[in-house]
């Protein structure tokens, strides 16, 4: 991971956003936001998937004791009411908007439109810029801790395992024991 995408906006405070939780069938969808001090670079920053758990945890520790973060987090309600491609567009606007310090420039990962000019979106930027790179790993950690508070209150669904996601395993529970307040009632699940 090097700053070539970074060093094109030399001079300019720039923060790297991520979400996480867009797909699951259950939870919030989670965004970070992280702005990398590039004379601290800290080795070992990639793209969230392409870490371990453990090694991913020991970066989110990293990340938010040495640079400055923010997460912006919408519920599985507000994400029935206005769809999920416009819940994350709020929570990366929330996680932006909730940092100490405006942003020059906003590198968010994915191809999303923002009526924001500083929010320029690209594709696959996780595995491109290091600023996204950090806020996927803060997004991600952030968004499987919060599932692992609410497998402990509903553990038949094991969202600590499946962190949401539509497994087998998940949608036979929902068959099971049906819907809870933290599942998307607009996500279409067969049973």
């Amino acid at each position: 991971m090097n700053l070539d995408i970074e060093n094109q906006y030399a001079g300019k405070i720039i923060a790297g956003i991520d979400e996480a939780g867009r797909g699951p069938l259950a939870g919030p969808v989670v965004a970070a936001a992280v702005i990398v001090d590039q004379d601290h670079i800290i080795e070992g920053i990639n793209d969230s998937k392409k870490i371990g758990i453990k090694k991913r945890v020991q970066l989110y520790d990293q990340i938010v004791d040495n640079y400055q973060y923010a997460v912006g987090i919408v519920s599985p309600e507000e994400i029935d009411e206005i769809n999920i491609l416009q819940a994350t567009i709020k929570a990366c606007q929330e996680a932006e908007s909730s940092l100490n310090a405006p942003s020059d420039v906003v590198l968010v990962d994915g191809n999303m439109k923002f009526s924001d000019g500083r929010f320029k979106s690209i594709v696959k930027g996780d595995s491109k810029s290091i600023s996204i790179a950090a806020a996927s790993i803060v997004a991600k950690v952030t968004r499987d801790r919060i599932m692992q508070k609410l497998h402990i209150q509903y553990p038949q669904y094991n969202w600590q395992k499946n962190s949401g996601y539509g497994t087998k395993e998940h949608i036979a529970a929902i068959a099971k024991h049906g819907f809870t307040e933290h599942h998307r009632r607009s996500f279409r699940v067969k049973i």
